[in-house]
This record gives C-alpha cells, sequence and structure tokens, in this order.
C-alpha cells in the first residue's frame, strides 16, 4: 500500500493559549514529584449566520469529549509526574495503550515542559486506581484532550522546582538559569542535570504551587512527526501483551461456550473423560461455559472439541439479521415536520451488526487466593472491571488489583473487562492461577458487536433552501456499563441534554450537523435485544454521518449542484471549509472518470476536530467480480485522501497512523465487514470468515494530510476520520452505480464462506498452511 503524509503542523502562527499560570502541587516524596490541578470554562460555539441557520446543538455547546473533561478534572492533582536521580522522568499514564500511541503522545508533553530528550522520559501504564475516579476510561477520542494540560502543567512546575533548586544552591536568581535536555545551566557555566537535584527539589509535604506552560510558539517537539517510543520493542518482538506474561503457575486456559449468546449449562456428561486427556488439570463450570485448564493451548481445544454439554436457552434464540430489523422498524420514532409548500427527500439506511474483535482476542490473567486477587489485562476502564471482580469473588475492592496492560486493538472492545471478570472467576473456582484466552470464534461469536441499526431521514427543501433535517436513528441498545454511565451520571447537571438515559446522552454529545440545514433533529431510539454490544469506534457517528452523507448528494443533485459546491454552500464555518477544500485540492475532485467509476467526498466533525475525505471506487464488472481465494471482492476503492485538522496536533505522525486506520475502518464498514445473525449467534467463527478491509481493498493510492494547528489545544483524534471515510466510500459507490446505496454493508447480502458449526464451538484446526503460502 502506497501512502504519502503531507503535513504544516509546526505549531508555528497558531493561535495560542492566553499567557497564564496553571496551578498544580508539589508533592511528599523522597524526589521531586509534581501534580496537576485544574479548572476552567468550555468555549462557546460560533454562531451560524447563513440564510435558514441550524441552531446549535447539544454537542455544539458540550460534547462527549468536554463531559469526560469535566469528570476527570477533580481528580487531576492525583497524577503525578516522577524525577528520578537518573535523569530519567516517569509516569504511569491512566490510560490505555491499545495501538492508538497514547504513550508516546504523553511522553512528548512531558519532553517539551521540562526541556528533556524524548528518551529520558519513561512513560508507562497505570494499575486500576479507584481514587482517579473518573479519570481512567480511554475511550471518546478524548485521551490527549483531557491529559493535555494536567501533564504539561505537571511537567513545567518540576521543571520550574529544579530550576528554583538549582538556583538556591548556587545562590544566584532562577532566572539566569536555562534548562536544555535535562541539564540545567549557570551564566558562570555550572551546570546540573536533573537527577542530581531530584532529592534537594522533593518536598517533605504537598503544597500548592504554580507554573507558566510554554506558547506553541515555543514548542520544538509537539507538533513534530515523531517515531512511536516503543517501535523498536514492536518490531523486534519484545513488546509485552497478556499472553506474553510470566505469571507463576498461571497455565493455559479457555472455555467451551454455548450455541446461543448467553446460553447455560445444564449438564457435562463427560466431564470424568475430559478431565483425563492429555494435559488436562481442572474443567470447571462457570457462568458463561465451561472452563478448561491445561498445560498447552493446544490441549485446551482439544478438550473443549471432546466436551459433551447440555446448553440451555440463551437471550436472543432464535433471532436473526431479519427479525432483528422487524423489531427495529418497529420501534421507529415518527418524523415531525411535514412537506407543507416543499420539496422532500425521504431515506432509510439499514447497518448491520458489526464486529469489535480487535487483533488480540480477549484474554486475561487471574490468579484468586482467598483473600486477594491479582490480575492482568488490556482494560480501557480498569477502574469499573476491579469493582465488578471484587464484587464477583466477595472481595473488598483494595483485595483486586488489577494490572493494565498494552492491549492488541480495542474497537471499543477493551471498554468491557469480560476476559478478566472470566478468569477470575475460574481462578476462584479451581484455586489455581489461569491464563485465560478466547479463541477467535469466542471472540466473533460471543464477543461484543456494534449493534444493528436504522438510520430515517427526511428533509424539506425549497427554493434552493433546505428548510429541516430530522434523522431518526433505532439501534439495538449499546451497552454503556463499562463506566461511562456512571462518568455522565456524575456531571448530569453540566450537561446541556437534561436526563435522557446514558445511550440518549452520549448520542447527543457526539452526533453534531456541520450544515446549516434549519431546523435540526436527530433522535436515538433503541430496543432492548440482550446481545453483548458496545459502542465501536466513534460510537453513533459512522452510522449517523453516512445517511446524512447520502442525502447530502441527494439534495446536491435536486438542486443542480455539484456535491463539492453544495457542501460548501451549505457548511458552518470557515475552519469545516478549508479541511474539505483541501481535500478536494489535493484528490482532485470533479476530474474525468471512466463509467462505473467515481469519486465521492464527506466529512465530519467532532470532538473539536474536522475530518474530510475524497474516495474512487472501482464499481466495474471487472473489478466486483474478480476472484479472491475465500472472499467476496466487490468493488474497490482506489484512491483515498484524508484531510484532519485536530486543533494542534501533537505528533502528526502519529495522527497520520491513526487516519490510515479510520480510513481502512471506513472502508469495511462501507463494504465489508458485518456478522449475519442466525438462530442467537453470528455464522462468522473467525478472522476468514469476517472480512475487515483486506489488502485486495485496500486503496493503492492512499494519502493522509495533517491541517497546521488551527487552535490551542488538541481536539479528538483517535477516531476522526471513520465515519467521513465510512460516507465517502458510500457517495463514490452510490456515485458510481447511480444508485444511493441504503444497506451496509454493500456485500453484506453475499454469505462468501460455509459457516463453522456451532458444536464444538471451537473449529477444527487447519491443517492446509502451506496450500496458503507463496
Amino acid at each position: 500500500m502506497a501512502h504519502q503524509r503531507r503535513s504544516a503542523a509546526s505549531g508555528d502562527g497558531a493561535p495560542s493559549l492566553e499567557r497564564r499560570r496553571f496551578l498544580g502541587y508539589l508533592l511528599a516524596a523522597p524526589t521531586l514529584a509534581v501534580a496537576a490541578k485544574l479548572g476552567g470554562d468550555l468555549a462557546a460555539p460560533a454562531p451560524a449566520d447563513a440564510a435558514i441557520p441550524t441552531l446549535p446543538g447539544p454537542a455544539d455547546i458540550l460534547d462527549l469529549g468536554d463531559a469526560l473533561t469535566l469528570a476527570a478534572m477533580p481528580t487531576s492533582n492525583l497524577i503525578a509526574i516522577q524525577v528520578n536521580r537518573d535523569d530519567t522522568v516517569s509516569f504511569a499514564v491512566p490510560r490505555a495503550e491499545v495501538g492508538q500511541g497514547i504513550t508516546t503522545t504523553v511522553a512528548m508533553l512531558i519532553a517539551e515542559e521540562m526541556d528533556l530528550p524524548l528518551s529520558k522520559v519513561g512513560v508507562n501504564l497505570a494499575d486500576a486506581r479507584p481514587e482517579l475516579v473518573f479519570n481512567q476510561l480511554t475511550g471518546g477520542s478524548n485521551s490527549v484532550r483531557s491529559l493535555y494540560n494536567p501533564v504539561r502543567t505537571a511537567a513545567a512546575i518540576a521543571r520550574a522546582r529544579l530550576l528554583a533548586t538549582a538556583a538556591e544552591q548556587w545562590k544566584v536568581d532562577a532566572s539566569t538559569l536555562t534548562a536544555r535536555d535535562g541539564v540545567i545551566r549557570s551564566a558562570s557555566g555550572r551546570t546540573a542535570t536533573y537527577g542530581s537535584l531530584a532529592e534537594a527539589a522533593a518536598s517533605a509535604r504537598t503544597e500548592e504551587t504554580s507554573a507558566t506552560l510554554k506558547e506553541t510558539s515555543e514548542f520544538r517537539i509537539i507538533g513534530k512527526p515523531t517515531g512511536r517510543i516503543d517501535a523498536l520493542e514492536a518490531v523486534t518482538g519484545r513488546k509485552q501483551f497478556t499472553m506474553d506474561l510470566q505469571v507463576p503457575n498461571a497455565k493455559p486456559t479457555m472455555v467451551c461456550r454455548p450455541p446461543t449468546i448467553n446460553g447455560t449449562v445444564r449438564a457435562v456428561r463427560n466431564l470424568a473423560e475430559v478431565k483425563a486427556m492429555p494435559g488436562v488439570t481442572d474443567v470447571a463450570t462457570i457462568s458463561t461455559g465451561v472452563a478448561v485448564r491445561a498445560e498447552t493451548f493446544g490441549q485446551c481445544i482439544d478438550a473443549i472439541r471432546a466436551l459433551k454439554v447440555d446448553w440451555g436457552p440463551g437471550t436472543v434464540d432464535g433471532e436473526t439479521d431479519a427479525s432483528v430489523e422487524r423489531k427495529l422498524r418497529a420501534a421507529e420514532l415518527p418524523m415531525t415536520v411535514p412537506p407543507v409548500l416543499t420539496q422532500s427527500i425521504d431515506a432509510e439506511f439499514v447497518f448491520a451488526f458489526a464486529s469489535n474483535s480487535a487483533l488480540e482476542t480477549n484474554c486475561a490473567i487471574a490468579d484468586v487466593r482467598a483473600d486477594r486477587a491479582e490480575i492482568w489485562s488490556g482494560l480501557k476502564s480498569p477502574i469499573t472491571t476491579q469493582e465488578q471482580i471484587a464484587l464477583k469473588l466477595g472481595l473488598p475492592i483494595p483485595a483486586v488489583k488489577v494490572h493494565v496492560v498494552t492491549g492488541g486493538g480495542s474497537f471499543g472492545r477493551k471498554l468491557f473487562g469480560d476476559a478478566a471478570l472470566e478468569a477470575a472467576e475460574i481462578s476462584k473456582k479451581m484455586g489455581k492461577p489461569v491464563k485465560l484466552m478466547w479463541h477467535r470464534a469466542d471472540d466473533a461469536r460471543h464477543g461484543r458487536t456494534h449493534p444493528m441499526c436504522i438510520s430515517r431521514v427526511r428533509v424539506n427543501h425549497a427554493l434552493g433552501n433546505v428548510v429541516s433535517y430530522e434523522q431518526r436513528h433505532t439501534s439495538v441498545t449499546t451497552d454503556f456499563g463499562h463506566g461511562l454511565g456512571e462518568i455522565l451520571t456524575a456531571v448530569a447537571a453540566k450537561l446541556p441534554v437534561g436526563d435522557i438515559g446514558f445511550s440518549q446522552t452520549v448520542f447527543m454529545l457526539s452526533t453534531q450537523m456541520p450544515y446549516n440545514f434549519g431546523a435540526t433533529t436527530q433522535l436515538l431510539n433503541e430496543v432492548p435485544l440482550k446481545f453483548h454490544t458496545s459502542s465501536m469506534r466513534n460510537v453513533y457517528s459512522p452510522n449517523v454521518v453516512c445517511a446524512r452523507e447520502l442525502i447530502v448528494d441527494q439534495l446536491a443533485a435536486k438542486m443542480g449542484q455539484d456535491p463539492l459546491t453544495f457542501r460548501r454552500n451549505f457548511l458552518k464555518d470557515d475552519r469545516i471549509r478549508k479541511v474539505l477544500d483541501k481535500a478536494a485540492e489535493v484528490g482532485d475532485w470533479g476530474r474525468k472518470m471512466p463509467a462505473g467509476t467515481a469519486q465521492g467526498i464527506a466529512l465530519h466533525y467532532e470532538y473539536k476536530s474536522v475530518s474530510a475525505v475524497l474516495m474512487e471506487i472501482d464499481c466495474r464488472p471487472e473489478t466486483v467480480n474478480r476472484k479472491i481465494r475465500n472472499g467476496v471482492a466487490g468493488p474497490r476503492v482506489t484512491k483515498a485522501v484524508a484531510v484532519v485538522d485536530a486543533g494542534l496536533p501533537i505528533n502528526p505522525k502519529g495522527l497520520e497512523a491513526q487516519t490510515i486506520g479510520c480510513v481502512n475502518d471506513g472502508i469495511a464498514m462501507a463494504l465489508t465487514s458485518s456478522l449475519h445473525i442466525d438462530n442467537g449467534l453470528p455464522l462468522e467463527a473467525s478472522w476468514d470468515n469476517y472480512f475487515y478491509t483486506r489488502q485486495w481493498n485496500t486503496p493503492p493510492e492512499m494519502e493522509v494530510v495533517v491541517m497546521p494547528a488551527t487552535t490551542g489545544e488538541p481536539g479528538g483524534a483517535g477516531e476522526l476520520a471513520v465515519a467521513s471515510s465510512f460516507a465517502a466510500a458510500a457517495c463514490a459507490y452510490g456515485r458510481a452505480v447511480g444508485k444511493m446505496p441504503t444497506r451496509f454493508p454493500i456485500n453484506h447480502g453475499t454469505l462468501s464462506f460455509e459457516p463453522k458449526p456451532k458444536v464444538p464451538p471451537v473449529p477444527e484446526s487447519p491443517v492446509d498452511g502451506l496450500a496458503h503460502t507463496y
């Protein structure tokens, strides 16, 4: 795959923060330790100025990221930077690293404010810290937004304290000293490293202090493309994930799962026989199935395949794609604006279930004793998981130690500690440490899914203006029981939506309308079917934005305008317009293309950031029908240009990598990736069955443009280009085939694989590897 990054994100000329002092604390510690204290107001939205303006929505006033930041503020003073005697600085980041590069970003913030080489900053993942309350959840593209000022403030205070300590020792004014690369220098030539001053700078008691942060024009590290600090470990295989950890006596463990979601164990008919199989140490019935512990994972798989279990019913037995779709239609909320003296466009879009399976399957290590428990897992909400484990085990929370391990991807999956809870239950039942790994079939069939949903849109327009825009989004219930619900409850009084429930609150705080489309309403309704669900990358936005941008193309056609021109005319502000224009410029919008191919363009504004994506697609028969072994070829996106404005980009190189992932996510959602529900269980049972964007559907041409800094602080970036990429692929497809698509992904109706059996739940291991080598 060829791709290129364009970036002018150096911070030069960007709006800077007002030169003011930030409060923090010197903590009582053997060496210098510093934390931040934060507060402040959130910016109000700019007014719209079109002929029929759309009033600001709740997310324009305070979005989901703002809510998460508000909840985190009271405990920001508990996030501390430690200066060590060996001239390094340590920081335990209270977020999860799942491949998004948060450890590198945080290290850059510290190195910038402390004038340290990046190599001197050590960042690890903090264990579950209940005292942080709402300040240890990773989600909503909020990690950098919420940590940006606390981390910089603590680092700036540390630097100031080290300067003051050196000044005191040398009997000079601190203003005459300079700090660079971790060394303090005096005008007379004296020097001292940070480590040599760490003990003297330490505070005997916790006390409040303050420091002035750097102006953006002073940045030497922030805004510069930077390689990941964990890159060497990753490419040399030394990076440690959960399954790499060597916990004494924690043996491989797997679970035999039911043939329907949430099915229960009635009886195990051959328990003694399975216990006697080679390598098997324990077999135990648990709440989610039958657990097997053995010397190797291969022996676990053999035992699971041999088990004969009588299963009880599950919670969605008999449900299929069709039955769920019927229930969603029956729950759709009505439109309220009649087409009086206007023309109307009505459309309905169906989005299938999608898997949250990351590259790393669910896994956890647990060592549960009578009076304590210790857990290791990749967790994005470790405090909630710790609470749930303590409740399940009947232990006090302090007796449960939860270690957050680097995760191999997430897609929202690791917001839930399902594997950690299961491992704890198994370890308690067996009385031994366990190293639990879900099989890929477990992940696909019993893991978390992005729920099936239907989005209905009605637009009324007259005399070249859009009079009203209504969207009614109906979805299977999304589970927010991973801690986000508690956060929203804690800041409910400050939210601009009232008491409307967790899902509705998230929907309203993450759904923004970038166009002036008159009276605008976007509402969510949910159907409480008991599937295992979770918000996937970008929560509701990919589906909502895809439907909206397809309707925008229809509006443009009705009014006889080019899709780009129409969007430009109705956008609310210039910042979005500049991003859109850049995508059109770099992607050569409007160029002549062969029949059966087309361009599509779409945009998205969320979490104080903007993205626009231009895609070109090939829907000609020779492309759609090309032969792909064990897969559906279908249309191919041949070119993608993604332009992102993340406010103040901390690491343009990391933002580029995130955006490439977002583009591939969007293409998969539009064309290939979905689950097929049949009698209460997905048919997919491996990644051979689940078509995330593969090499044959990845654009040969891909370019990412990182816009120069446009604000003084970073916006959300982790999910930024997912929705716009999904929508751009869908719009390109509609223009190429001459008909607006209404069901996603495009190839959902074509089942390209022979479904694996539901019993045994683990498919037979393949033995034809040589036939798939080149």
